[in-house]
């Protein structure tokens, strides 16, 4: 059962009790990430997000690593562009344990400027790593070159000559604006009682102050734009695609079986054709990620140079095949069936489903059901999907962004004029 609440200085308390596990899963997630940065100090909240396991007043960086890893727990982070997530899996009995580190962390850490330098040159090596894997690359690339300037088209772990300059001022800064209690959600799930669990969390959070700035929201202007990197290796990495749905739109269900339908799975149109009737490449899939007001659908393939324009036609006829003869029944039972089977498995995992609770509060300000999305999916019609791929999915509106050994988006420019 999944019960909510909200404490008295805005901190936000979710929590689903799964009786029959022996763990529990820990998630404090803070409503700020790239997006909310400005070209100054684009990347401080990765930068951040780091320097949390740094040391605080009370643990060094090495007790922070030794307190969980010693109860055979989980200790991590991560940041997206729109939200900061530190969390935390124990056996249900260390739990009080697991939410010490991590308020620990999150409000004693001491900002060390030795610290600092140390783990500014990590992210330096992890930039300089990112460059190195073009198939991760490339997708950034490609939110840039269709949102160019907006911050939803940058990085999230920013840029090397950023980094660099980054102070501790800036960071202190950084967190008077947004670790604040407003901004804050904590999600529990596992074995686990709501009542005792709030007590605590009061007892940890609810003396925390603060009001957070309010969100402006600038939605991101899509450009129709090519852009080639070139890069000496032996495969060109591709993506080309469009602007999709935010993660509240009334259609997000349609555009998720369409993507599954496209390119989700090795069931899927895009790698049947691609990969192994044609043989054209080792990897071609699609996605849809969606934000608070923006969303995006993509195709990526990793291929050889000379089979990058009749793997596009490809591309670009399977989606004018649905949007002009729509899907066979049996394509529409599946993919519902795959998504259907992909929500319910993950929910198998307490980490998935502390997961869960963090992105649904975030995004919707509300907790859905299972069951609810699968009746949502359900109910999706083949003329849903039709009317949607026509009008989301039209290859006029595509971007493209590739990395490889072809650099001359001139070239690409009249290849992908041709199929469209």
């Amino acid at each position: 059962m999944i019960k909510k609440t909200a404490l008295g200085n805005g901190v936000t308390l979710l929590t689903e009790d799964i009786p029959h596990v022996r763990s529990v899963a820990v998630g404090v997630w803070v409503n700020v990430g790239s997006r909310d940065e400005d070209d100054r100090v684009a990347g401080i909240s990765h930068f951040v997000e780091h320097l949390m396991f740094k040391g605080t007043e009370n643990r060094t960086a090495k007790q922070i690593a030794e307190a969980l890893d010693a109860v055979g727990g989980q200790l991590n982070a991560f940041t997206t562009k729109e939200y900061t997530c530190y969390y935390a899996k124990v056996l249900d009995e260390h739990f009080e344990l697991a939410l010490d580190v991590l308020s620990d962390m999150l409000f004693n850490s001491r900002y060390d400027v030795n610290d600092m330098d140390r783990e500014r040159n990590v992210i330096l090596e992890e930039i300089k790593m990112y460059e190195d894997t073009p198939d991760e690359l490339v997708h950034d690339i490609f939110a840039n070159t269709i949102w160019q300037v907006h911050p939803l088209g940058r990085p999230i772990i920013g840029r090397a000559e950023v980094i660099k300059e980054m102070n501790r001022d800036s960071i202190l800064d950084y967190l008077g604006k947004y670790y604040v209690p407003g901004n804050i959600v904590v999600t529990i799930a596992g074995n686990l009682q709501h009542d005792n669990v709030a007590e605590i969390i009061n007892r940890v959070f609810g003396g925390l102050k603060g009001t957070p700035l309010p969100r402006l929201l600038e939605s991101p202007v899509p450009k129709k734009e090519i852009t080639c990197r070139g890069k000496e290796i032996e495969q060109v990495h591709l993506c080309v695609g469009t602007p999709g749905l935010p993660l509240d739109h009334s259609q997000i269900y349609v555009i998720q079986l369409v993507n599954t339908i496209l390119g989700g799975g090795l069931s899927s149109r895009l790698f049947q054709e691609i990969r192994e009737q044609r043989g054209l490449v080792y990897s071609v899939y699609s996605y849809h990620s969606s934000y608070h007001d923006a969303g995006l659908f993509c195709v990526y393939a990793g291929l050889s140079k000379e089979n990058a324009e009749p793997a596009l036609e490809l591309i670009f006829r399977e989606i004018k095949d649905i949007q002009k003869n729509g899907v066979t029944d049996q394509e529409l039972r599946r993919a519902k069936d795959q998504l259907k089977g992909n929500l319910l498995l993950s929910l198998e995992s307490v980490n998935t489903r502390m997961s869960r609770l963090g992105k649904s509060q975030l995004y919707l300000g509300k907790v859905v059901s299972p069951e609810e999305i699968v009746q949502k999916i359900e109910k999706v019609t083949a003329e849903e999907i039709v009317i949607l791929a026509a009008e989301k999915l039209n290859p006029n509106n595509f971007a493209l962004a590739s990395v490889g050994p072809w650099d001359d988006s001139g070239c690409l420019e009249k290849t992908v004029g041709k199929l469209i």
